[in-house]
C-alpha cells in the first residue's frame, strides 16, 4: 500500500486545477495510492478551501470533501508529535502525520520541507518527482 501525505497546496492544487497534479486524484480514485490525513491538516485543508480567491461556495467545499476526499483518504490519529524538526514550525504537522501514518512519502512544493529531503523513513519530494517515481 502506497501512503503519502500531500501537503494542503499540491492538494487543493490537484482538486481544484486542470493539469499534472490532476493526476494524483486519478491516483487515489483508483487506489493507486492512500493519501492520509489527519485532523490537523484536514482542518488546514478546510480553511484554505475557503479563501476568496477559490470563489468555492459551501456547497461545493461540501462537494469536494464529501466525494473527492473522504471516501479516499485514510484519516490518521497523530501519534507521535514533531517539533522543531522544519525550518517553519507549522510544516511539522505534515511530518507528524506521515510518520504516525506510516507513510513513504510527503509531497510537497514547500521548500522548508523540501530542504529536509527525508524524515525517518519518509521520503519528501516534489509532485513531479512522486509523479514519476509512482508511474514506473
Amino acid at each position: 500500500m502506497k501512503r503519502v501525505v500531500l501537503d494542503t497546496n499540491v492538494l487543493v492544487s490537484a482538486l481544484l486545477f486542470k493539469g499534472r497534479l490532476s493526476r494524483l486524484v486519478e491516483l487515489w480514485k483508483k487506489g493507486g495510492i492512500v493519501p492520509v490525513i489527519s485532523k490537523e491538516t484536514f482542518a488546514e485543508l478546510r480553511h484554505v478551501l475557503h479563501y476568496p480567491k477559490f470563489a468555492l461556495t459551501a456547497d461545493e467545499i461540501t462537494t469536494i470533501i464529501e466525494d473527492e476526499i473522504l471516501p479516499f483518504f485514510d484519516v490518521v490519529d497523530v501519534k507521535e508529535k514533531v517539533g522543531g524538526v522544519c525550518r517553519d514550525p507549522y510544516d511539522d504537522m505534515f511530518l507528524a502525520v506521515a510518520v504516525s501514518a506510516r507513510a513513504s512519502w510527503i509531497v510537497t512544493g514547500d521548500k522548508d520541507l523540501l530542504e529536509l529531503g527525508e524524515y525517518k523513513s519518509v521520503r519528501i519530494v516534489t509532485p513531479q518527482v512522486f509523479l514519476e517515481e509512482i508511474e514506473r
